[in-house]
């Protein structure tokens, strides 16, 4: 029943294993039939970054997160949704965010999925700085373009 489910959301600092939060999300669970996760990383951008620091305030990406993870329940026929984004430092090949969409069917949980992460890369209240591996200072990341191009795919009508 769309709706119904309670979407997880945490930010947090340390690492998550992503194994053991679809273990966790579908446990005793014969009503799911699909599990789709998105894992983020840090790239290295060509050797160039040592890390990149992610900022926010809390409580105010916590709600966001959440009013976005309860549209994706309120669109698709969802039986469990997670969403873990990481604050602080992260190197290179760390992970940053990961994205848990469980249904019955597939569909369901990709385009839980999708729409959520377009959501996050775009619209989730994080500051990004990024320090270069030559010690060298670097700068605080920009909103892409393509990532709100991105995220007008999912605007309802009349929005």
């Amino acid at each position: 029943m769309a709706g119904a489910v309670v979407p997880a959301v945490r930010i947090q600092r340390e690492d998550f294993d992503v194994a053991a939060e679809i273990a966790s999300l579908t446990k005793g669970r014969a009503d799911i039939g699909a599990v789709v996760t998105f894992s983020g990383l840090c790239r290295d951008e060509q050797g160039a970054l040592s890390a990149l620091e992610l900022e926010h305030y809390p409580g105010m990406a916590e709600a966001e997160i959440g009013r976005i993870a309860a549209e994706a329940t309120d669109r698709w026929p969802l039986q469990g949704l997670t969403v873990i984004h990481r604050h602080g430092k992260i190197a290179p090949g760390e992970n940053i965010v990961l994205v848990v969409a469980a249904s019955s069917h597939r569909q369901a949980a990709f385009e839980a999925a999708n729409f959520l992460m377009d959501y996050l890369k775009s619209r989730a209240p994080f500051w990004k700085k990024e320090h270069r591996a030559d010690g060298s200072e670097g700068g605080w990341v920009e909103a892409k373009e393509a990532d709100d191009r991105a995220t007008d795919r999912w605007k309802k009508q009349g929005e």
